[in-house]
């Protein structure tokens, strides 16, 4: 047996896990519980009030009001606020008591459900393709002992076989927690938060930033300017839920 295998054995009986909707034990998330998140088959544009549903047959993300974002699109798998059991999730995944390692692959495959029920074809999403992971301040990171977003891009990765590229966009600048901020001074906030390590490794891709909730869109779209600049040809969010 190898010793991944071994560990999560041993972590299974020592730590075993329970649904978070249920309680039935053996998994975060159990079928049954999973078939009432009702996973998203649409795929909505950018505007932070009443968002167009996007016709499934077109490659774009955004309306004429939101086309002069950089962020060409966004797909979410989940409403965040629709049902108590979507915010358990994300909580968990984000607070204590610090699931995200595990968790991580349970909300990857909502995202990978989402992408599929959208009829997208999962293999022409690695053409030219990279994953990122939405840098988190280093405090709230050293705190957890990870960055939620990465540890999901990482599944990702695995699951849909995109490279995910990390610690080349980073946060440069200390800024104030983005909810306890109305939309003008989220955008205030983050105004020159993220710089670039090396720009070559974008150019020309397509970008896919990976978080865990979608809001207001501040923070992904002040990395997709940043990214743009770099040279990467598009850049689409990918979260578990929108707000």
């Amino acid at each position: 047996m190898k010793k991944s295998n071994i560990k999560e054995f041993l972590l299974d009986i020592f730590f075993p896990r329970f649904c978070l909707g249920c309680n039935k034990e053996g998994t975060y998330l159990c079928g049954d519980c999973k078939a009432v998140l009702d996973i998203s088959e649409n795929q909505y544009c950018l505007c932070d009030k009443n968002p167009l549903r996007i016709p499934s047959n077109e490659n774009k993300g955004k309306c004429q009001k939101c086309s002069g974002k950089a962020l060409a699109g966004l797909y979410s798998a989940l409403p965040y606020k629709e049902k108590p059991l979507t915010r358990k999730l994300i909580h968990f995944f984000k607070y204590e008591p610090f699931l995200a390692k595990d968790l991580s692959q349970t909300l990857a495959e909502l995202i990978i459900d989402h992408l599929r029920l959208l009829g997208k074809n999962l293999g022409s999403l690695k053409e030219n393709s990279i994953l990122i992971p939405v840098p988190a301040d280093i405090k709230k990171t050293k705190r957890r002992g990870y960055n939620p977003p990465e540890a999901l891009a990482k599944k990702l990765s695995e699951k849909l076989g995109i490279p995910c590229v990390f610690g080349n966009l980073m946060k440069i600048k200390k800024t104030l927690p983005q909810m306890e901020l109305p939309k003008e001074a989220r955008e205030q906030n983050l105004k020159n938060a993220f710089a670039i390590k090396n720009p070559a490794e974008f150019n020309g891709k397509k970008v896919f930033l990976i978080d865990d909730v979608y809001t207001t869109g501040s923070t992904m779209e002040e990395c997709a300017k940043v990214l743009r600049l770099a040279g990467a040809k598009e850049v689409w969010g990918m979260v578990i839920a929108r707000g």
